[in-house]
């Protein structure tokens, strides 16, 4: 499972029967709009701004000076997993502002990869928190950003406090082989759920 160059595969494949829709959240300038990107096979849609010295005023920019964009709407890509199944990747924006946009956005999705920066781990309890709110399953992938401090997996769970069931994982979201295995972990997640909520037949 693998992104195939954005200018190829335009057109969806005639064979392809189901689409499932999955959130990449996360919060401000945590890494989506580059995971998405990283990952889709089509040229991948973005609503990035540049920002201004008023959206310096409300978003927290610690950690991240060479930021210069941010995402006001959403990041969209696909992703065709085999000859009947193809992923739709929606990339959500980080800052709180945009609660309502979420919640429009988690309709008909199957869950989320939350996006998490070590740098702010604390800034990811209201991201998880609101997927918790909106009964959204997710898993977290740990973005390696250069520089930033590596911690033990378990040492990361313990920290944002997440069940033992809740996949958590590395990644890097420029790198393509690490970015599907982070959504790997969540659709492999999604598929235990699935397995465990069916009825047992006699």
């Amino acid at each position: 499972m693998g992104s195939a160059p954005a200018s190829d595969n335009v057109y969806l494949r005639p064979t392809v029967r189901t689409a499932a829709k999955l959130l990449v959240v996360g919060h401000f300038a945590v890494g989506k709009t580059t995971f998405v990107g990283t990952l889709s096979e089509i040229r991948p849609l973005r609503t990035e701004e540049v920002m201004t010295e008023a959206g310096a005023l409300v978003d927290d920019l610690a950690g991240t000076r060479d930021k210069t964009t941010t995402t006001v709407a959403m990041d969209f890509g696909r992703l065709t997993l085999d000859d009947s199944l193809v992923l739709y990747l929606f990339g959500a924006p980080g800052q709180q502002r945009f609660t309502k946009l979420w919640q429009d956005m988690t309709r008909g999705a199957l869950g989320a990869l939350v996006l998490a920066d070590t740098r702010r781990l604390s800034h990811s309890f209201d991201v998880m928190g609101l997927l918790e709110e909106l009964d959204l399953p997710y898993a977290v992938a740990v973005n390696d950003f250069d520089g930033a401090p590596v911690h033990d997996l378990d040492e990361v769970r313990e920290a944002l406090d997440l069940l033992d069931e809740t996949p958590l994982v590395r990644c890097d979201a420029r790198d393509p082989d690490s970015s599907t295995r982070a959504l790997i972990s969540l659709v492999e997640y999604l598929l235990s759920r699935q397995d465990d909520t069916e009825p047992e037949h006699a």
